[in-house]
C-alpha cells in the first residue's frame, strides 16, 4: 500500500538523514531537534500510539490522513485513541477543505486561519498558513485581515461572535453579509464559511485541551539548543511540561482520589434510582436549568494561569479585547435557547444539507459518534453504562451556551461533574488558550488518558453544535 511504501521509504530516508545530519553537524550547521516529547505535552509519549506499531485499522487511518493532509499531524496521533471518531473527523475535514463546495480553496484555508487566530491557536494558524500558500493564496493577505478582500473582512464580526458569544447572532448580522452589494455572500457560501469557522473554533479547543505539541517543522516545535542536563529545558516548563511522566492512574498521582471512580459510579446508580422513582415537574426542571446556567457563568478559569506564549496571531482578526471572559464579569445574561424550538436533528441538519449537500450528513455522523462513543469502561471498571455521564457533559456545555433540553434534569450535572472538572470544561470550551497541564491533570485522576481525550471529543462536538445552532437559527430567521 501507499502507506507501507511511505513507511519503508521513511525508514531508509531516516538512516540516510541521520548520516547526513552527522556530516552537517561536523560542518558546523545547526540541526533542529524536537522541543517536545511526543504529540502531546499532557500525555506521556510512551502512552500514545507509536507510529510503526499501530494495528491494521489504525494503519489505514494513518494512510488516509497522510493522503488527505500530506502529513501525519499530532492532532491525528492523539485522536487515534478513538479510531471510529478519527475516521469521521478526517472525512468531514477533507470534504470541507478539499472537495467540491461553494468556496474557493484559498478562502477555506484563510477562514481556518481567521477562526484559529480567535483563540490564539498558533498551531492551527501555522498549518493553514502553509496550506493557504500551497493552494495559491496571496501572501499579502497574511500580513493582516485588513489586507484580505472586503468579503472576508466582513466575516470578522460573525467569527468573533461565534467564537465567544454566539447567542448574540441575529438575522440582521446574516442580512448584512448577504446584502452588501459587490462583496455579498451567497447563502451556500455562508453555510460553508460558518461550518469552517465552527470546525476550527472547536478544533482549537481540542488542540489546547489535549496539549497538542507543534510538529518539528513548525514554529515552537524545534530548538537548536543542545539537550540540557536534566533532559528538559526552560521552554518546556513554560509550556506546562514538568519532566515527570506521572500517569493519572499511578499511585503518586491518585492517592487523594483513590475512590473517585467508585464515588462517581455510586452517584450514577443513585441518580438512576431517583429517575425511576420520581419525575420532577416542568417548573422545577426549568428552575434547575436556570440555576445551572447562572452557576456556569461563575465558574471561571484560573486568573493566574498564563497561557503558553504563542506567536502573535492577532493580526488575523480585529477587536482583540473581545472575548468570553471580560463579558462574564459584567453579569453576563445568556438568553435561553429552547432545543425543541430549534434543534440540530429537526432544523439545522436539513438546512445545512440543502445548501451544502452531504455536509449535514457528515456532521450528523460526527456528532452521533462523539455523543454515543463508549467502550463501557470507567478507569479500571468494565461493563459500565456511561450514557448518563456523557449526557451530563454534553448538556453542561450546551447549558453554558444557554441551550436547554426540556426533558433533562439539570440537577444531575452538579452530582456528576465536580468543580475542577467544570473549570476544565469551561476553559477548554470558552477560553481554550488558557488550558494548562495542571487543569488537565486535576480532573478524573484515576482515568486513562484515552478517557480524557474522549472527554475532549465530547467538548469539541458539543461546542461546535452549539455555535452552529445559533448561526443556523439566525440564517433560518433571515430566510423566513
Amino acid at each position: 500500500t501507499a502507506a507501507a511504501a511511505a513507511a519503508a521509504t521513511a525508514g531508509a530516508a531516516g538512516t540516510a538523514v541521520a548520516g547526513a545530519l552527522r556530516g552537517r553537524s561536523e560542518l558546523g550547521i545547526r540541526i533542529p531537534r524536537p522541543l517536545g516529547h511526543g504529540p502531546s505535552r499532557f500525555i506521556p509519549e510512551k502512552e500514545t500510539v507509536e507510529v510503526g506499531r499501530e494495528d491494521a485499522a489504525m494503519h489505514a487511518l494513518f494512510a488516509d490522513a497522510f493522503a488527505t493532509l500530506g502529513r501525519l499531524d499530532n492532532v491525528t496521533l492523539v485522536m487515534v485513541f478513538h479510531p471510529q471518531y478519527l475516521e469521521s473527523f478526517l472525512k468531514t475535514q477533507h470534504y470541507l477543505l478539499q472537495m467540491d463546495g461553494p468556496l474557493p480553496l484559498h478562502y477555506r484555508h484563510y477562514i481556518g486561519i481567521m477562526a484559529a487566530a480567535r483563540h490564539q491557536c498558533s498551531y492551527l494558524v501555522n498549518l493553514h498558513v502553509n496550506d493557504f500558500l500551497h493552494v495559491g493564496g496571496d501572501p499579502k493577505w497574511l500580513n493582516g485581515l485588513e489586507n484580505a478582500p472586503q468579503k472576508l473582512q466582513n466575516l470578522g464580526e460573525l467569527n468573533k461572535m461565534l467564537a465567544h458569544r454566539p447567542w448574540l447572532i441575529t438575522k440582521e448580522h446574516i442580512e448584512q453579509l448577504l446584502k452588501t452589494e459587490e462583496n455579498s455572500w451567497s447563502l451556500a457560501e455562508l453555510i460553508h464559511a460558518v461550518v469552517l469557522l465552527t470546525h476550527y473554533h472547536s478544533l482549537a479547543s481540542f488542540t489546547f485541551g489535549c496539549g497538542i505539541s507543534p510538529e518539528i517543522d513548525c514554529e515552537g516545535g524545534h530548538t537548536f539548543r543542545p539537550p540540557s542536563v536534566s533532559n528538559y529545558c526552560i521552554c518546556d516548563i513554560s509550556n506546562g511540561y514538568h519532566g515527570g511522566d506521572e500517569h493519572p492512574g499511578s499511585p503518586a498521582a491518585s492517592l487523594p482520589s483513590l475512590c473517585e471512580v467508585e464515588a462517581l459510579m455510586e452517584k450514577m446508580k443513585q441518580l438512576q434510582e431517583c429517575r425511576d422513582e420520581e419525575e420532577a415537574s416542568q417548573e422545577e426542571m426549568a428552575t434547575r436549568f436556570e440555576r445551572e446556567k447562572r452557576e456556569s457563568m461563575l465558574v471561571c478559569s484560573s486568573e493566574d494561569e498564563e497561557s503558553a506564549p504563542a506567536r502573535d496571531v492577532s493580526r488575523h482578526f480585529e477587536d482583540t479585547s473581545y472575548g468570553y471572559k471580560d463579558f462574564s464579569r459584567h453579569g453576563m445574561h445568556v438568553p435561553t435557547f429552547r432545543a425543541q424550538d430549534y434543534s440540530w436533528e429537526d432544523h439545522g441538519y436539513s438546512l445545512v444539507n440543502r445548501l451544502y449537500p452531504d455536509v449535514g450528513q457528515l456532521l450528523d455522523e460526527k456528532f452521533h459518534i462523539a455523543y454515543n462513543l463508549t467502550y463501557n469502561t470507567m478507569a479500571m471498571h468494565k461493563d459500565v453504562d456511561t450514557s448518563m455521564l456523557r449526557r451530563a457533559i454534553w448538556n453542561y456545555i450546551h447549558c453554558m451556551f444557554g441551550i436547554r433540553y426540556d426533558d433533562y434534569d439539570y440537577g444531575e450535572i452538579n452530582q456528576l461533574l465536580d468543580r475542577s472538572f467544570k473549570v476544565y470544561i469551561k476553559t477548554v470550551v470558552c477560553t481554550p488558550e488558557k488550558t494548562t497541564k495542571r487543569m488537565y491533570d486535576s480532573f478524573w485522576r484515576q482515568f486513562e488518558h484515552s478517557e480524557k481525550v474522549h472527554v475532549n471529543l465530547l467538548l469539541v462536538e458539543a461546542r461546535m453544535q452549539a455555535e452552529l445552532l445559533y448561526a443556523l437559527r439566525a440564517i433560518t430567521r433571515y430566510m423566513t
